[in-house]
Formats: structure tokens, sequence, C-alpha cells
């Protein structure tokens, strides 16, 4: 058997305990290199791949692999960038593992429920736990709490109102999940305002009003978002009118979400402003600095990245407008992290901003005239790792060997060594006079952990990005 034959098979076998949406990520263009005394050599296209598959799938591998031939018995990995799909050692996994055909209705997120009711779906990402709660939405939060336990019974309707991006949707679909999590037998609908208006625009047009009437008048928790959409169009705020009252009478759940308060929908028909007005109206706020820092430092938990604190506070105090623009800049700045293997930089995050094309506050996170330098010394460079780490130039320079000092010592060691060229006992006599053996193991060191430890990689092509040696 080949190698790509072989590749084959294990990555089918391998389907069986990995989503298809990782294997098409992970395991595209990759191959076998060589199989030499029970070693099963695995090329990688990319840096970024060497971590992932070390920590994550080298031991599901290495199981496979030994079902198809039994004198394997070691994985390891080597980065090839010249694997591509044209590469005739690369399986094409398109070809190979197709995508399903969806269920789901064309173009459209959407389940259908019993009796035909249809309702969008809910983002997996929203959930009532991994919503940051802060003065600006507390009381937001804990109305949809009590809603959630008890749907029908307190705060109906429930009218949730504010700017655009600051986690209205979330906690409407935060509601609907915890509403069936807590009884599965409940009909939950989610929708938004501009669905409801075009199935009712389908009713009208196969004369079938009274399958629209019955579908919505069968729920027990109505979640509908955007309704400042419906303003200026008479037939649609009738029916929801009439969906509304048939709703509130028999006791079910209206929860309704807006980016103004109902009073300020001039538009609307008076009688459903009225209606709106009669449960509990609450608005939400951009929270503060120190809850968008908390915003930040949750989302990286959950995608399970460091980013240097300095950076989350440089974007915290730039993105004020919108929790979605906040995470937004955030987003960009991992995927910088995982496709470029570059720790995230006020600077690179500042560059981030400038694209959205919002005013960048610098104050207080960058001192002035310290740009990239083509023509860096030893001294500038370890002001950039200084900088970069937090630390006092003097502690670099020091005798000290704290993990804290000793890491960004080294680093700059091997800077200086391979990207400014310079000798071993220049940077010893800078470094503390430190004699030329020393700084030799510390950049073998340091070359070896390159190898294997990814934030360090990261942390280095961000320093040597800052500091335009690159």
């Amino acid at each position: 058997m080949n190698h790509k034959d072989l590749w084959l098979l294990i990555i089918k076998d391998l389907v069986a305990d990995i989503k298809r949406a990782n294997v098409i990520t992970w395991f595209k263009n990759t191959a076998i290199l060589k199989i030499e005394n029970g070693v099963m050599t695995v090329g990688l296209p990319l840096p970024v791949f060497l971590n992932w598959h070390a920590q994550n799938y080298s031991k599901l591998i290495l199981k496979t692999a030994m079902k198809h031939d039994s004198k394997i018995t070691q994985i390891a990995y080597e980065v090839d960038i010249t694997l591509a799909d044209t590469d005739p050692r690369v399986v094409d996994l398109l070809k190979h593992f197709p995508a399903k055909e969806s269920r789901k209705l064309p173009n459209k997120r959407e389940v259908k429920l019993v009796g035909g009711v249809v309702s969008k779906m809910f983002n997996s990402s929203y959930s009532m736990d991994n919503f940051t709660i802060a003065p600006e939405n507390r009381l937001a939060h804990a109305a949809a709490i009590t809603v959630a336990k008890h749907p029908g019974e307190n705060y109906n309707p429930l009218f949730i109102y504010g700017g655009v991006g600051l986690g209205k949707t979330h906690l409407l679909q935060s509601i609907g999940k915890e509403v069936l999590t807590n009884d599965p037998t409940k009909v939950v609908v989610y929708t938004t305002t501009e669905s409801f208006t075009n199935e009712l625009i389908e009713g009208i047009q196969s004369r079938n009003m009274n399958k629209f009437r019955n579908k919505y008048r069968k729920v027990d928790v109505f979640i509908i978002d955007d309704i400042q959409f419906i303003a200026n169009k008479d037939r649609t705020q009738e029916e929801f009118f009439h969906t509304f009252n048939t709703l509130f009478d028999a006791g079910k759940q209206v929860i309704i979400s807006s980016d103004r308060s109902p009073h300020e929908l001039k538009l609307l028909q008076e009688r459903l402003v009225s209606r709106f007005g009669s449960g509990m109206t609450i608005d939400v706020k951009m929270p503060d600095y120190e809850s968008r820092l908390a915003i930040l430092r949750n989302k990286c938990q959950e995608k399970e990245v460091f980013i240097n604190e300095q950076v989350l506070e440089f974007i915290s105090f730039n993105i004020d407008t919108s929790v979605r623009a906040l995470i937004g800049v955030l987003n960009q700045a991992v995927a910088q992290y995982e496709l470029e293997n570059v720790s995230p930089t006020v600077k690179s995050v500042a560059e981030i901003i400038k694209r959205t094309k919002q005013e960048v506050k610098m104050v207080g996170f960058i001192k002035e005239n310290n740009t990239p330098h083509h023509a860096v010394t030893l001294e500038q460079l370890t002001d950039f790792v200084a900088e970069y780490y937090t630390i006092p130039k003097s502690e670099v320079l020091g005798e000290s060997r704290a993990r804290e000092y000793l890491q960004p010592r080294q680093i700059i060691m091997y800077l200086a060594k391979s990207k400014l060229r310079l000798s071993l006992a220049k940077i010893g006599q800078y470094l503390g006079n430190r004699n030329h053996t020393t700084v030799m193991n510390a950049i073998s060191r340091m070359q070896a952990q390159l190898k294997n430890n990814r934030q360090l990689l990261c942390d280095v092509n961000a320093i040597t990005r800052e500091a335009g040696i690159h």
C-alpha cells in the first residue's frame, strides 16, 4: 500500500471520532512523508498545524495507523510548506468527504416544529452562562432568567431595547434555549420581523392566511427580534397585533427586542405601543470599560487563547460603541494569532481598529516615537522585548533567573544572533557580561522550544514584527 492510500484509510477511520469540519480544516494538504524504522512522519503544510496536531490528534492517528500497519510504532510531524492541493502526495478531502445535503430550507437557518410551525435556529454560542453581566444589562439579564424559568407568568410581554450590537439577540436566544432546557415539550419560536413579514406576504400571495395565523398562535413562547422594522408596514402590524393578543390572552410568553423604546416607535400603531408597555420594558446600554474588559477575557477563555492583558485593555479602551464591534476586533486578533502564528500587540490591533474606520486612541499604550526600525540595535531590541512583556529593562540586563526575566533575556539572545547577526561575545557582554557559552546554550534552548511551544513562537514572531526585523 502506498503512503497516500494509507493516509486516506487513516483519515476515513478518524472521521468517526473527529467532526468533518475539523478534518477538512486540520488535515487539508497533509500527507505521509515517509515510514522508516516504525516511525510514520506526517507532513503538515503550515507551522500553525504543528501544536494542534501534536496535542489533539497524534495519539488517535497512531492508534489508527497501527490498525492498518502493525509495524508503525510512532508518529512524527514535519512542516513541509510545499504541500498543496496540486501535490500528488495529498488526499483530496472534499472529494472523499463531501458535505452532506442540508435538510434546512435553502439560504435559511430554520427548523420545523410541531404543527408546521417554523422557527429560526438558535445560535449555539449564545447562552445565559456566557452572557457577561454588567451594571448596564444586569436588570435585563435578571428578567431574562425569570422569564426563562416561568414563561407567561411574569414580565409578559418582555420588551428589551437598546443600540445595535449590545447583546439583545444574545439574551433573546438564551431565553429560548433555557426554556427548552427546562421543558423540552414547550414550543418556542424565535424569528425576526423581516421573516414574519415575508411569511405574511407568502400567505397573502397563496391566499392561505389561516395557515399563517395558525402557525404563530400555537406556540408557548414567541420571540421576535428587531420589532422596529414593522414601522410603516400596516398589514404586518395588524397581523402581529392579533397574534400578540391571542398569545397574551392564552397566557403564552411574548418576548420582543427593538433598537428603541416602545414610545419612540412613533410609526407603530398606538395600540401596539400600549400592549408593549403593559409588561416589562428594559433598556440595554453599552457596558463600561471594566465590563468590556471582562467580556474580552471571557471570550479568550472560551476560545482557549492567551492574549496579552495590555492588548485586551487597549481594545476595551478604544471600542465603546457596541459589544459586537468589541468582539469583532478580538476575533480578528485571534485569527492573526491562529493563522499567522503572531501574538496580537497594541500596534497590530490598532491597525485592525483603523480598518473599521474608527479613530484609535493610543494615549498611555505606546510611547511616542516608538516606531519599527529596519536597522535595529541590540539596545533597541531589548527595549522592544521589555516593553512587550511589560518588565523593567534593568531586570532583563540583570542577574535574576526568575522565569519572567529569563525567557525574555533568552529571546533577546536568540533574535540578536538570528536577526541582527551579532557575535555571541557582543551579545553576552551587553546582557550582563555573560560568556559566549551561556549565550550559545540559551539560543539552543530557544530554538528547541520554538519547535514545540506555539505561544512562544507567536510571541517571538510578534516581537520581530514590532521591531521591523522579520
